[in-house]
């Protein structure tokens, strides 16, 4: 058998920049088990495995290296720029389009942006985000992660790291300095059994200079499910910027992270949150560059 198969830099328009994520772009006559040797073979975060359903609506499938997740969001962004650029998709010259994708986290939009009839970026709905409520015992926390109890927090003031999910679930861990995060001296060992513990995917540590900033400083740790640290993470900054505002820490709606640079990966990901009756609609995105195409055979 062979298929086609893409490396895509999700959250860059830069090659060697973002986070690198395989796509299948017709994945229909794969097993599982098929999808999954793939995912290793490639060997990246995430690889995405795509069926056409009609026109405007795909199944999608996301793998790490060692097993199956509900949602990712470069792989994402990835798979549904690629899907443009590369035809499976119509395009239009100005404007955007919207689309759908059935995951395992549930039926999402996704929003592809055009200009002059070229993608611009893409932009993925989130699943409606939830707490699952802070994390009052620190201590394997602070452990995994070697920072003390004292480093925790937003600006001066003491903030609880809590669980959140927009589709996986994450610890949102505030960090006082930007000094503390980029020296983060994580034991992923360590890490893995807190994550597992606690029913979660990773970490998702950040650093926020001021509520009105319009960007904030990210890393991502999910050793759990085979990634010491991911370059750029849309759930996870999903997440975030969904914590951010219902905490008070964010002014407006948007906000964009800065995540990757600990990798030599520079990642920007577009994080917008609207409030809708009672509950809040979320959104990430970004650029997108196709590095590699080709053909796998087995």
């Amino acid at each position: 058998m062979e298929i086609n198969i893409y490396q895509v830099d999700a959250f860059t328009d830069k090659t060697f920049g973002g986070n690198p994520a395989g796509v299948v772009p017709d994945g229909n006559s794969l097993s599982e088990s098929d999808m999954q040797n793939i995912a290793k073979e490639m060997n990246l975060s995430e690889t995405a495995f795509v069926t056409p359903i009609d026109k405007d609506n795909f199944k999608v499938r996301f793998f790490t290296t060692v097993c199956e997740v509900d949602l990712c969001g470069h792989a994402t962004i990835g798979s549904f720029f690629t899907l443009a650029k590369k035809g499976y998709i119509s395009s239009i010259d100005n404007g955007s389009k919207k689309i759908y994708q059935e995951t395992k986290a549930g039926k999402l939009s996704v929003e592809i942006f055009y200009k002059d009839g070229e993608v611009d970026k893409v932009m993925m709905e989130q699943s409606q985000p939830k707490s699952f409520g802070k994390i009052e015992d620190l201590g394997e926390l602070l452990l995994s992660m070697g920072v003390a109890k004292e480093d925790i927090g937003i600006g001066e003031t003491f903030v609880y790291p809590e669980i959140i999910s927009t589709g996986l679930p994450d610890i949102m861990l505030p960090l006082k300095k930007k000094e503390t995060l980029d020296n983060l001296p994580v034991d992923f060992e360590k890490l893995a059994k807190v994550s597992d513990k606690f029913g979660v995917t990773g970490v998702h540590a950040f650093y926020i200079p001021s509520s009105d900033s319009k960007e904030v400083f990210t890393r991502n740790f999910a050793p759990l499910v085979g990634i010491n640290e991911e370059a750029a993470t849309g759930t996870s900054n999903g997440a975030l910027i969904y914590f951010l505002k219902k905490n008070g820490y964010l002014d407006g709606n948007e906000i964009v992270s800065r995540q990757g640079a600990s990798l030599n990966r520079p990642s920007s990901i577009h994080c917008m949150i609207e409030e809708k009756g009672d509950n809040y609609i979320v959104k990430v995105g970004g650029k997108a560059k196709i590095v590699i195409e080709g053909i796998i055979s087995f």
